[in-house]
């Protein structure tokens, strides 16, 4: 496989699966300010943070209210990661690659982009909350068409390498927020408030049902546990990070390629992931461990660009290197 067509489709799934996430934040973060208390922090705060852009929020925005938050997530044209941003590019790169895809695909990300950008010339959305499930619903149908429609080649499975990246990194971001931002009260943990926060949490990964099969009863080491470990949960990093070393294993069986850094770094994340439980996160910091955990999703990506779309860079830095 040319290495453009695979860059295209890895980052055509990493921007629908963003725009997904985004969604799922702000459907939560809608829900959560139903249930809370008036003297908990501002949800929507919190929301921003988690996007590590606040210097450019606070900029264009000001105050963190819903409407701007909500805004700027969904529809900010300028802003590279909003969800209209990342279908619009998305789209284009399902353009650039459409002989490398089904028409079934190309047709469902075009429609999806249509659609958030037919809600971002609205001058304000009637139901939020309709509007976030309705894009919910259109990255799962989006993906199912995916898994549904292509052959489970090398173009497949940078599909799903960069599909579980971003799910992996998202599905942190949005454990951070609880920890970091959401319960300022050290008396209100193991409260209802406490269990409201965690249950809206699961249930932006779509794992309260799962978790509540598994645990029944929410206990912060268990919800860490599900959100980090548990091998089983689609969203959970670990089945994430393994999922994306089991493609790049297959790509590099197919091409015949020697194991690269993003496979030694893959390989490295699982084991520890797999020798790491939960009990030992909290107790060392829940919000370092998860920054490192980001930090090192970040090189991965970093390892990919180069082992996969750029190997020329690569290669010249080692003779530079080696020199």
């Amino acid at each position: 496989m040319l290495s453009r067509v695979a860059e295209c489709i890895y980052w055509m799934s990493r921007q629908v699966e963003r725009a997904e996430n985004l969604a799922r934040f702000l459907e939560v973060t809608y829900e959560f300010t139903l249930d809370q208390p008036e003297n908990l922090v501002n949800p929507w705060e919190a929301l921003v943070r988690v996007t590590a852009d606040e210097a450019y929020f606070k900029a264009r925005y000001g105050q963190p209210t819903d409407a701007n938050v909500g805004r700027f997530l969904a529809f900010d044209e300028g802003y590279s990661n909003s969800m209209l941003s990342s279908l619009r590019m998305a789209r284009e790169n399902a353009r650039s690659v459409r002989e490398s895809l089904s028409s079934e695909v190309f047709e469902q990300v075009n429609e999806f982009y249509h659609r958030v950008q037919d809600a971002a010339a609205q001058e304000s959305l009637q139901s939020p909350n309709d509007f976030l499930n309705e894009v919910r619903l259109l990255a799962i149908q989006w993906s199912g068409v995916l898994d549904s429609t292509m052959p489970q080649d090398d173009g497949w499975h940078f599909f799903n390498i960069g599909r579980m990246l971003e799910r992996a990194d998202k599905t942190s971001r949005i454990l951070d927020v609880k920890y970091f931002n959401l319960l300022p009260v050290v008396s209100d943990v193991g409260t209802a408030v406490d269990d409201l926060q965690w249950a809206a949490l699961l249930k932006a990964i779509s794992g309260i049902e799962a978790y509540r099969r598994k645990y029944r009863v929410l206990r912060i080491p268990d919800v860490v546990r599900f959100f980090l470990f548990d091998e089983t949960f689609p969203r959970s990093v670990i089945h994430c990070v393994q999922s994306a070393f089991w493609s790049v294993r297959k790509i590099h069986e197919s091409a015949d390629l020697p194991p690269g850094d993003t496979h030694a770094r893959l390989k490295t994340l699982c084991h520890r992931l797999a020798h790491t439980s939960a009990e030992e996160v909290i107790a060392g910091n829940m919000h370092g461990a998860i920054d490192r955990l980001q930090t090192e999703l970040n090189q991965l990506g970093d390892a990919i660009s180069l082992d996969f779309f750029h190997r020329d860079m690569a290669e010249a830095r080692s003779s530079v290197s080696a020199s």
